[in-house]
């Protein structure tokens, strides 16, 4: 499971996908700053990413830093101003068959790094593309936007 961390929703659309699947959309959009795009896959279905020091039994740790909740406990508590200081909710997730992201990892379709909570929570979500494609010193601008065939 991945999750796209930074593609937030915009307005008009989230209301109709709240609308749409939350009979009390109003208190979960008021609960946290900004809903965000996960992925495409059970996009009807929220998951809070959020920090350590929240410790709600129905939390999975996925690192040090980094745990998710699906449960509707996590928002209430948000919005309670108990639940954990740093945190994203995101609609939906990305998903792999069994290997899948691995072969893909080997073939070189992806670039893999660490991340810590700062660049998730804090860096603007504009930036942070540029931010992380940076980290590998390649500048972008010496791709070319054009494909072509060989």
């Amino acid at each position: 499971m991945g999750l796209i961390v930074n593609k937030p929703f915009k307005d008009p659309t989230l209301k109709q996908l709240f609308e749409t699947f939350y009979d009390d959309s109003n208190e979960i959009l008021n609960s946290v700053e900004q809903v965000y795009f996960g992925g495409p896959v059970l996009v009807e279905r929220g998951i809070v990413l959020h920090s350590g020091e929240y410790n709600f039994k129905d939390s999975i740790k996925i690192s040090k830093d980094f745990f998710i909740s699906s449960h509707k406990k996590t928002l209430e508590d948000i919005l309670a101003k108990k639940g954990p200081k740093l945190n994203r909710l995101l609609l939906g997730h990305a998903g792999w068959t069994s290997g899948q992201l691995e072969r893909e990892i080997e073939n070189g379709d992806w670039l893999v790094q660490e991340t810590n909570p700062n660049f998730i929570f804090n860096m603007p979500v504009d930036k942070m593309w540029e931010v992380a494609i940076s980290s590998f010193s390649i500048d972008i601008a010496d791709f070319s936007t054009f494909g072509g065939q060989a």
